[in-house]
């Protein structure tokens, strides 16, 4: 293997004083308390059980969006100026503001902030997301042309189709003939059509692999206080690479030219994977609660060819719907490589720039439908004439793989709803008429199934 790049070991300078609106010490910490740590305790890079079931029974999103808007309603549109352990950090909290950060990726704004870099680099240090400088661009085209960005249906998607509703059947056969659905019963299919989509059907039972990467990320979500597991990337990534030299052309890995920088974006692959599995059981509970439009999904899943790849335009539009309710990314962040100027006031080169995506998806900037499950909204263009709603980033750091993680959710939803009718068991959940909670615990979700 070659050497691997490593981030920065100490966080950039602090930046100097600005003239935006400073956040008093008692708002920062109310802040911090209400929206950092939770999420911090949920796991910014893999999520933890125990704190998502304490977060859905707390709802602690709810709590930090009306935090959120009460800094905005009494600091005005911002951004404003935070200093959390001595780091320049520039609050977004509108909605013109977020798009110009995310269109101006990767210069002056780069994804590749240290706090990010420092964590993602346990698993994936050639990934595109956390690369600066020259070698961005073309990691960053490797993805682009692998995952066939901005393509409905990827060439791949009949081989897509075939392997993901094979799991995706077979987890909703075992389902039905024990009338209930957990998110074991769903992860374990998720990770099976995963493994084959992205490197094939030899590698749908290496369960290893991806355990593996799961341990990184959880060392992920300590970056700044554990030291990096050189040794367990190491050999992840060796297994990963094996993996990939053997995937055929009819998988993602597959299309990958034959070249280390190639192999390195894979991991976060598979890291995305994870998210969109949480999306795809979400969706299904979501669906489950409102029972008009899952008769509409339902229909849309079992017109047409059933084993041919398929829009699902319907599905689709759920599972953005979910992702804008609970977004797998709860924090958008940049960093500044020049100042630059907001508003009429120079902001430093270093500075962090965050945006809370609870706020922006459910509060006062994404709308009417705000609480509401309104799918509607990404068939009718109100969602793509709003820059407050980015399930997928934005700009030129928008994710590669929009279209096929929504292709392989979709799917695997319509193979779920065919035939069959789902009830959420679990305490917190969706129910038509009601505000959607805030937060929910994917891992705690249990459906009732019956064959209708």
């Amino acid at each position: 293997m070659s050497t691997i790049e490593e981030p920065d070991s100490a966080p950039p300078p602090t930046a100097a004083r600005t003239g935006l609106p400073r956040v008093r010490p008692g708002d920062q910490t109310r802040l911090l308390t209400r929206l950092l740590l939770p999420a911090f305790a949920e796991g910014l890079i893999r999520r933890r059980p125990r704190a998502m079931a304490w977060a859905a029974r707390v709802q602690a999103d709810s709590d930090a969006v009306a935090t959120v808007r009460d800094l905005r309603e009494r600091y005005g549109p911002g951004p404003l100026q935070l200093s959390p352990a001595g780091r320049s950090v520039a609050l977004v909290l509108d909605p013109d503001d977020l798009a110009r950060m995310l269109r101006e990726t990767p210069e002056p704004f780069t994804p590749g902030a240290w706090e990010k870099r420092r964590a993602l680099d346990q698993f994936q240090p050639h990934g595109s997301l956390i690369t600066r400088g020259p070698r961005r661009e073309p990691r960053r085209r490797i993805n682009e042309l692998a995952l066939e960005m901005d393509r409905p249906l990827h060439d791949l998607a009949p081989a897509i189709t075939e392997r993901v509703r094979a799991e995706a059947s077979a987890v909703a056969g075992v389902a039905t003939a024990s009338g209930a659905l957990s998110w074991d019963d769903f992860a374990a299919g998720w990770w099976r059509s995963v493994r084959r989509v992205v490197l094939g059907d030899a590698a749908a039972d290496d369960a290893g692999l991806t355990d593996r990467l799961a341990r990184l990320r959880s060392a992920g979500n300590w970056s700044f206080l554990l030291p990096r597991r050189r040794r367990a990337r190491e050999d992840f990534l060796a297994r990963l690479e094996e993996r990939v030299r053997a995937a055929g052309d009819d998988t993602l890995a597959g299309r990958l030219p034959d070249t280390e920088e190639a192999a390195g974006q894979v991991p976060h692959w598979l890291f995305a994977y994870d998210a969109a599995g949480a999306a795809t059981l979400r969706t299904l509970a979501l669906l489950a609660g409102h029972p008009e439009h899952a008769a509409r999904a339902r229909t849309e899943a079992e017109e047409g060819d059933p084993a041919g790849p398929r829009t699902l335009p319907y599905l689709r539009a759920c599972v953005l719907e979910a992702l804008r309710l609970w977004p797998t990314t709860p924090v958008l962040l940049r960093e500044s490589t020049e100042p630059t100027t907001w508003h009429g006031t120079v902001i430093p080169a270093g500075t962090v720039f965050a945006a809370f995506a609870p706020y922006f998806h459910r509060a006062d900037p994404a709308g009417s439908y705000g609480d509401a499950f309104e799918p509607e909204i990404w068939l009718d263009g109100r969602a793509e004439r709003n820059p407050a709603l980015v399930p997928f980033s934005g700009g030129p750091g928008k994710c590669p793989g929009e279209d096929v993680v929504l292709l392989t959710a979709s799917t695997w939803l319509a193979a779920l709803l065919e035939g069959r009718e789902y009830a959420v068991t679990s305490g917190v959940r969706p129910v038509a008429g009601e505000p959607v909670p805030a937060t929910i615990d994917h891992f705690g979700l249990g459906f009732a199934v019956a064959a209708d």
